[in-house]
């Protein structure tokens, strides 16, 4: 049957939008006001109308190379022709292990162990059980406690709902997994309008030796962070801070888990954020970016410590680690993978980007003279600003993300908080334009 809302025309025919449940969408608003895309290439998208839509956020932090790159959809067809699919329980694929080790290459530390998931939230789910299956192969099954912080995002996953920090993301569903506290968050009054990292705010880290306290050291299983937060707007973390929170870690015999779905693969201008800020987790989580986009895929990467304790701990043909996912490590993805991380290092994307960065940061700074917004943050090539709440939170974000997508440009807006993420093929004229669209579109709120 015909759904009985109205239908959008597009090039490709036309569709019944009520049939599909969009994902953190205001579904009535979206059948109303909809924002279709039809094709991508390079720094933009076109609409259903053929207009073309400057991409400021890398899709969704996702496709740092730029759209539709001819080498990953060749690698993706020869693949779908070579071996489309096998199961990774107990079969494999030479590029499943050629792909971990071109990961283990970019990693810090011994972080040489990789796990593949399909996505971000499940590598923050795997993460969670890798740090519960380490500590039960090291006798400490007692450790089952977990701490994250406040405004977190982790994942849609219910260990990543209970690790988010986010109040919308845990309301419909209760906490999630029980067992978790939360440290306070670092956006702080103090480091209003501060570029790179604050000032101020070091003690926060302080945060976790009162959870410590309070829980038992004994107790806690792993950290988890994001060494910069992503989804709620561009969190830098204050001078220090992940230092000393690696320290509290180390003197209690805690795992740190770095949460770099949005923030890992080249966007915080090293490999790893880690790398930039100088801090070596014990497990590492990775998504977005891997595959530029082409293909679902995660991973989680872990000390080779941790993967050689739970691997020992089991008989010789026992399975020491029961998890995994049908497409886990997917040849398809992998395929999509190997290419992106080809690009990555053929084209210097990650010192292009690393390069452009002081000129984007500089064009995102100098909004602050414009009265709607409130504050900015930006580090490497990720930048948020704030606009002042009117009416419901959130409603003021998303009439400007979709006035800027009607004016030509797409980015990612959390709240009233509008997060820009360019891909690392942006050159100086995009900044321009992007300032250019903002500047307009803010004036008319």
């Amino acid at each position: 049957m015909g759904h009985p809302e109205s239908r959008l025309q597009t090039p490709a025919g036309t569709l019944a939008p009520g049939h599909y449940w969009m994902p953190f969408t205001p579904n009535k608003d979206f059948r109303a006001h909809p924002m279709m895309a039809v094709k991508a290439e390079g720094m933009y998208y076109w609409n259903q109308r053929g207009d073309k839509i400057l991409d400021a956020s890398s899709g969704l932090f996702c496709v740092a190379a730029g759209h539709a790159r001819p080498e990953i959809a060749e690698a993706v067809r020869k693949q779908l022709m070579e071996l489309d699919f096998i199961p990774s329980f107990l079969r494999a694929h030479p590029k499943a292990f050629e792909l971990a080790g071109r990961i283990a290459k970019m990693t810090p530390g011994d972080l040489n162990s990789v796990f593949f998931t399909n996505s971000g939230s499940e590598a923050v789910d795997t993460a969670m059980k890798i740090a519960l299956a380490y500590h039960r192969a090291r006798g400490q099954a007692e450790r089952q406690v977990f701490i994250s912080r406040e405004r977190a995002y982790h994942g849609v996953g219910f260990g990543g709902v209970a690790l988010s920090g986010m109040a919308n993301n845990r309301r419909a569903f209760g906490v999630g997994l029980a067992g978790v506290a939360h440290m306070r968050h670092t956006h702080v009054p103090q480091n209003q309008f501060q570029r790179g990292e604050g000032d101020h705010g070091v003690e926060l880290a302080e945060d976790l030796t009162r959870l410590i306290n309070l829980h038992g050291a004994e107790n806690i299983a792993a950290v988890f962070i994001e060494p910069v937060a992503g989804s709620t707007g561009c969190l830098v973390p204050p001078k220090g801070y992940l230092k000393r929170v690696r320290e509290i870690c180390d003197a209690n015999k805690l795992l740190l888990v770095f949460d770099e779905v949005i923030c890992g693969i080249g966007r915080m201008g090293s490999n790893f954020a880690a790398q930039s800020f100088g801090v070596t987790p014990d497990i590492l989580t990775m998504a977005k970016a891997l595959t530029n986009g082409a293909q679902p895929m995660g991973a989680v990467a872990s000390s080779e410590r941790i993967y050689r304790t739970v691997i020992d701990s089991a008989g010789a043909q026992a399975v020491e680690f029961f998890h995994g996912y049908t497409y886990s490590a997917h040849p398809v993805s992998c395929a999509a993978a190997l290419a992106a991380l080809d690009i990555y290092e053929k084209d210097g994307l990650f010192q292009r980007a690393r390069a452009l960065s002081p000129y984007f940061l500089d064009a995102v700074f100098s909004l602050k003279d414009m009265g709607i917004v409130t504050d900015i943050r930006g580090y490497a090539s990720m930048a948020a600003f704030d606009i002042a709440p009117a009416g419901a939170p959130g409603a003021r974000g998303h009439e400007l993300q979709k006035r800027l997508y009607e004016s030509g440009l797409h980015l990612k807006t959390t709240g009233d908080t509008a997060i820009l993420a360019p891909a690392f093929v942006a050159q100086k004229q995009h900044i321009d334009r992007m300032m250019e669209v903002l500047r307009k579109v803010l004036k008319t709120l």
